[in-house]
């Protein structure tokens, strides 16, 4: 029951839990700097090897200790508040922590402040009552849970690799933690003996604690059986922080709305760090009844008083048990999918082979039923390598390895033969490299499903030794000249006939569809001489081709200039035959018009010519008839300044011309 100075006036040195408040506030801020240590180093740890290993399994694990550890930090830290309060209304003086400690700050008269100094000194005081309202424990619990919460969330890692074997560091671990889970056993075992009135956070403490010791013990686990082999304990270390997780959210989501609960300073506070997550941790395990005393607790709610609770406690264990003996009979209904067919075996033995559809048998273990392929088609080949799925290939991407099919590469679908050959003259062995592959089935009939089960622990390593025993033997009588030419086409159908008649000998109930020879070829050492072989015949047709088109480039050449002189020389002849054509018409246009106009045809042609050979001339043209007894006269001087005054002046000249 809590205390109310507001309402009540009570005698406080009467209650145990106010009498050793003091006590518990000294414990509690041991433990919250304690734990806050702890947790710091581990993280430290944390950082060290996510710089060398970003992929081991010890960032899980230090990442999920440190999340427990600051999460026991926090609810001891939300206990101290409440303890303090106590010890403080009896007048001791608790053991405070060192980041509630307030330094004493030196207030100037306000008068030497300036106006915006005094209004931030308002300010301050404002935001400290609103904090001493929400309560100072709220924040510092939202920060712890919130850095928790980020462990988790960094160690939340499914993809993990396999852990390393374990060596003496893990081993050291292992002690370490083992000291301080029976540590935390001795101490949590302490805060239960401890009565609700003499300690009521006690129990919340312990519940808390019982997390760590959770997390430790599967740490432990997941350390021991690291053997370089094993996945689950990376897996195992992984799924550990949802302990830590669910605490985290569950206390963060306390302190979220604890924000919003009303603050009275005469009130005793409530721990608000209570987790429902640690309380579940307990031996034996009682859920129900931890859900029924939080319900009855916080809401009023009680459970107990209901009848059909009550009803279904009851009937609990024989409707379990009705459920258990259904599910156990259901075992002899057995679905055969659509692509297989099921051996149905009663006390060991076979009766029947069942076809797709639905089946009713004995329950198991009385009977089973053995999945068989239904018509399935699978592809072998001889070379165990070449039946590994291969990764597929993007559109845009390069194409597989298997697509590769170039003599100078080794395939891992392609096995090595020795047959017969001749080499100078004497008989010899040769060398060549096949990808044979077989397409089969297991039989339709029950017999050859019945064969295949119980005379076959592998049919496709079977398969493959047959083959292989085949194919040694078949070439063995063969020539490389006939593989590669006319017998290549028979080889596929000896191959299959005489594996088949194998199997068949063998009752393996397995039917040998076809037998597709996919290559034949000399092994890939020998692929340099034959390229070499390719690259000097191609060699030699690049040479014809290459003279061929250089004589055929020269024919085309002389053709083209002989062409042209041809065409040069009747165009010239044309040209000359034109142009005395046209030297005759005017000769004989000139001759008529001088018949016809006489002297003054003579005079016009002379003026012209004189026109033509005056045009590029500085003259002056004097008619001549004005006088008529005298001869034209051509005055050719020039007027223009010399370039070189030292130099005279040309003499100037006058021709005179009859006129005609």
């Amino acid at each position: 029951m809590s205390v109310d100075l507001d309402t009540e006036a009570n005698n406080l040195d009467g209650f145990p839990r106010f009498q050793r408040a003091t006590v518990h506030a000294r414990k509690l801020v041991q433990w919250t700097y304690l734990a806050l240590a702890i947790a710091t180093l581990l993280m430290l740890l944390q950082g060290l090897v996510g710089v060398f290993s970003p992929d081991s399994h010890w960032l899980v694990l230090l990442a999920v200790n440190a999340a427990a550890l600051l999460l026991l930090a926090a609810v001891a830290q939300s206990a101290w508040r409440v303890a303090s309060w106590r010890a403080t209304l009896l007048g001791g003086t608790p053991s405070q922590l060192a980041f509630w400690r307030s330094a004493a700050v030196e207030t100037a008269e306000s008068e030497s402040l300036s106006r915006f100094d005094r209004w931030c000194a308002q300010l301050g005081e404002a935001c400290q009552r609103q904090l001493r309202k929400l309560g100072a424990e709220t924040p510092w619990l939202i920060g712890l849970v919130g850095l928790a919460l980020l462990l988790v969330k960094g160690a939340w890692r499914l993809d993990l690799p396999v852990p390393l074997v374990a060596g003496q560091v893990t081993w050291v671990a292992i002690g370490i933690l083992a000291v301080c889970a029976f540590c935390l056993v001795v101490a949590e075992r302490h805060l239960m003996a401890e009565s609700a009135a003499t300690w009521p956070e006690a129990r919340a403490l312990a519940a808390m604690i019982r997390l760590v010791i959770a997390v430790q013990v599967l740490t432990i686990a997941c350390l021991a059986f690291v053997d370089g082999d094993r996945l689950w304990p990376a897996r195992l270390a992984v799924l550990v922080a949802v302990l830590p997780g669910l605490a985290a959210l569950e206390l963060l989501s306390r302190a979220a709305l604890a924000l919003f609960r009303p603050w009275r300073p005469g009130e005793e506070p409530a721990l608000v760090a209570r987790s429902l997550v640690g309380d579940l941790l307990q031996w034996p395990p009682r859920p129900i009844t931890v859900l029924q005393n939080e319900l009855h607790q916080r809401l009023g709610i009680d459970l107990r008083q209901v009848w059909a609770f009550a009803f279904m406690r009851r009937a609990f264990v024989p409707v379990a048990a009705l459920v258990a003996v259904v599910g156990w009979l259901l075992t002899g209904i057995v679905e055969v999918p659509m692509n297989s067919r099921g051996v149905y075996e009663r006390y060991g033995k076979p009766l029947e082979v069942y076809q797709p559809g639905l089946h009713v048998g004995l329950p198991w273990p009385f009977g089973k039923v053995l999945n068989v392929d239904n018509s399935v088609i699978h592809e072998l080949a001889t070379s165990g390598a070449a039946n590994a799925a291969d990764a597929l290939a993007a559109a845009e991407g390069a194409a597989p390895a298997s697509a590769n099919r170039l003599w100078d590469a080794t395939h891992l679908s392609e096995n090595s033969q020795v047959i017969a050959g001749a080499e100078g003259g004497r008989q010899g062995l040769q060398i060549v490299n096949m990808d044979v592959r077989f397409l089969y089935r297991i039989g339709m009939s029950d017999a050859a499903a019945l064969a295949a089960t119980y005379h076959t622990t592998d049919v496709a390593q079977l398969l493959r030794s047959v083959a292989n025993r085949v194919l040694v033997h078949d070439f063995a009588g063969r020539s490389l000249d006939g593989l590669l030419g006319a017998e290549r086409a028979a080889l596929g159908r000896d191959i299959g006939r005489a594996v088949q008649a194998d199997l068949d000998r063998m009752d393996s109930g397995v039917e040998l569809l076809a037998t597709s020879v996919e290559a034949i070829h000399p092994p890939a050492g020998a692929a340099n001489a034959y390229h070499a072989v390719q690259a000097a015949q191609i060699t030699a047709q690049a040479l014809v081709a290459r003279d061929r088109g250089q004589a055929m480039q020269t024919l085309n050449q002389a053709r083209f200039t002989a062409t042209s002189l041809s065409d040069r020389a009747t165009a010239d002849a044309h040209e000359t035959e034109t142009k005395a054509s046209t030297a005759a018409l005017r000769f004989d246009a000139e001759r008529t018009a001088w018949q016809h106009a006489g002297q003054a045809f003579l005079l016009e042609q002379y003026l012209e010519r004189l026109s033509q050979g005056l045009a590029g001339a500085s003259s002056l043209i004097i008619d001549h008839r004005l006088a008529a007894a005298q001869a034209p006269t051509l005055d050719l001087r020039s007027f223009a300044v010399p370039a070189d005054p030292t130099q005279p002046a040309p003499a100037s000249g006058r021709t005179q011309e009859r006129n005609p």
